[in-house]
């Protein structure tokens, strides 16, 4: 803040006459002010809580000081206009309160500003981690438009992308740009090479894919599918249950346990695969042709494996179906590096460089963010970009399993064969659809992989077929038996579950693992949130002979058209109740976006209403109960 600055005088100006006001008529144009003056407006409205300063610097050609403009908010403080005599009886206007102070130095200024406590700080260079501190402009003058244009590719997949090129010519110059990653995967030829039938390689991931050393992928068999929303759901959610009965012994006493999850390694659907090998122009010959794969390093093709050289038996399909991510991280510099290097139009190379280099930052950071760029959508746009397979390998992401929280009580669930008892999980997902950039729906990697083999078993149960025929295997592994939801589940105290969507179906494993010792201090109630229980009511009818009793449907667009964080707020009671009880718990689980954000709030506004709390201590008393895990939040 700047106080007690003394108004500038017109004698301090020497040569520059002060412009004079005139009273009850309009004033006429300002001349310019003076380039070497620089302006300093103390804003003190009472509508403004801080006072600010506004620089402005005058323009080149003028010959005058011109008061500089404010705006209402400033006019406020100026005063009424009194008439005043002078010693020669002439009547002048009473001087305006300083508010404007002018300086001819703008070394000035900034001594200025550096003595002030409360003046204004000098900025500091802070990466916020976007990368916009490697941004740089291109230099337009360097490079005319009209020399040398760039020709941007000319279809569908390109255009989806987006980019925003500012002035880039083939003249541009491009600096910081991220250079190609050494190579670090090698094919060999083998003496007596097979070829490996494809149907085999989508059947079942190679030996060498181990999530958890020593133990391989295991290939449950799909005992049965079925569909738990209706036709006109907003998202499609299906059943699944999958054979573990000879699932291998692990060491530590390791079990399927409530509320537990197991993971899925979901291969990339033959199409895609197909796609990119067409776009690279791998030989169909050589597609399924075992060969020596040699790496210098790293845990790839494995997914927790040792890092170190490897040498393994395989073949290139193989790799893109089962070790290769193609469609769900976003591109990174080093694999556009790659393209713009073996792109042979200039044009297509230019822009893939500019993508990588300080001037296109922005561009960079926009398409990873604003868009769903698969490897085949980049090959398409930029279709002169051809590297050879191995490099290629060396800079795409490892295709990482998905997990899938169980929606049964694994200790309860069976399937009797005669005289034997076939151990069975169950899980539900939801598919997630989006538009690809050729305007065809395309699903995410996990879920699509599931509604292709569900709808395979669904189409042979129609035909009056065993769906166990179809022999159809869903590679998986006991995973993640130490999650908060399988960690903090207590056979004792009273439960709360709040859910929404597919978040409800680990829920269903609760609620049967309780009523089967169901008591007074052993109660249990569900808060499930649907859109329309006509149609996306998960498991309706499955959570038990009392369902109705532990059960309440909340729907967002049928009846009241409620979400299930108002219900909390309705049901405050029972949470506070719950939340204080010996061994009481709430759970929650579903999307963090929407409900998740929305319950945690729910939470807080019953913390503060029944406990009589204000806001920061109904927070402190939730992130207390999180810490003794009695409030359990599993969101995504």
């Amino acid at each position: 803040m700047i106080e007690n600055v003394a108004p500038a005088r017109p004698q301090d100006l020497p040569g520059k006459p002060m412009p004079q006001a005139n009273h009850g008529t309009p004033q006429g144009p300002r001349s310019a002010p003076d380039p070497t003056v620089l302006s300093i407006v103390m804003d003190e409205s009472p509508g403004s809580s801080t006072n600010s300063l506004v620089f402005s610097q005058a323009s080149v050609d003028s010959e005058s000081v011109a008061t500089p403009n404010t705006d209402a908010a400033m006019e406020e403080n100026v005063g009424p206009l009194e008439v005043l005599k002078s010693d020669e009886n002439t009547p002048i206007r009473s001087r305006r309160r300083a508010s404007t102070l002018l300086l001819t130095q703008g070394e000035e200024i900034r001594d200025l500003i550096k003595e002030q406590e409360t003046g204004t700080k000098l900025l500091e260079r802070v990466c916020c981690g976007g990368g916009c501190c490697f941004l740089e402009s291109l230099w337009t003058d360097r490079a005319p438009r009209f020399l040398r244009p760039i020709t941007v590719p000319d279809n569908d997949a390109y255009r989806s992308l987006k980019l925003n090129l500012g002035p880039l010519t083939l003249a541009s110059e491009l600096t910081n740009t991220v250079p190609v990653s050494p190579q670090t995967v090698a094919f060999a030829p083998l003496p007596s090479a097979e070829v490996k039938p494809p149907s085999e390689v989508e059947h079942r991931p190679p030996h060498f894919l181990t999530p958890h050393p020593p133990y391989e992928v295991y290939p449950a068999r799909l005992h049965h599918a079925r569909e738990l929303t209706n036709p006109g759901a907003e998202k499609r959610t299906y059943h699944f249950d999958l054979d573990v009965t000879d699932y291998p012994e692990e060491g530590g006493n390791v079990d399927f346990v409530v509320g537990g999850a197991v993971g899925v390694c979901a291969p990339n659907s033959r199409e895609t695969v197909d796609d990119v090998f067409d776009m690279l122009c791998v030989p169909r010959h050589v597609r399924d042709k075992q060969v020596l794969l040699k790496t210098e390093s790293g845990r790839w093709p494995t997914i927790w494996g040792d890092e170190k050289p490897r040498e393994l038996v395989t073949t290139r399909r193989e790799l893109l179906t089962w070790c290769t991510d193609l469609q769900s991280s976003p591109p990174i510099k080093p694999l556009l590096s790659v393209l713009a290097e073996h792109a042979s139009n200039e044009s297509e190379k230019k822009i893939l460089t500019f993508l990588v280099s300080a001037q296109g930052q922005s561009a960079f950071c926009d398409l990873r963010t604003d868009s769903h760029i698969t490897m085949s959508q980049l090959l398409h746009a930029f279709p002169s970009a051809k590297p050879p397979l191995p490099l290629l390998l060396s800079n795409l992401q490892q295709l990482m399993p998905r997990f899938y929280s169980l929606s049964n009580d694994p200790h309860t669930s069976c399937l009797r064969e005669g005289t034997n008892c076939r151990r069975l999980i169950e899980i539900a997902v939801s598919v997630h659809e989006r538009q690809d950039w050729n305007g065809r729906s395309i699903q995410g990697l996990g879920s699509g992989f599931f509604e292709r083999c569900a709808k395979k078993v669904m189409s042979a149960e129609r035909a009056d077929e065993d769906p166990r025929a179809l022999d159809i295997r869903i590679p998986m592994f006991r995973g993640l038996m130490a999650n908060p939801l399988a960690r903090e589940f207590v056979t004792d105290g009273p439960l709360l579950l709040i859910g929404a969507g597919v978040g409800v179906a680990p829920f269903r494993g609760f609620v049967q693992r309780r009523l089967r010792s169901a008591n007074c201090s052993n109660k249990v109630w569900v808060l499930q949130g649907v859109r329309d229980s006509h149609l996306d009511a998960l498991y309706a009818g499955e959570w038990g002979a009392h369902e109705g009793e532990v059960k309440k449907v909340v729907q967002s667009r049928r009846g009241e058209g409620l979400y299930v964080q108002e219900e909390v707020r309705r049901q405050a009671e029972l949470v506070w109740r719950i939340i204080n009880a010996l061994d009481g718990r709430v759970f929650v689980c579903g999307s963090s976006k929407g409900m998740g954000e929305g319950v945690e709030t729910a939470l807080v506004d019953v913390a503060m209403d029944r406990g009589r709390l204000n806001k920061e201590d109904a927070k402190a008393f939730w992130t207390a109960k999180k810490e003794s895990g009695q409030y359990i939040a599993e969101t995504w």
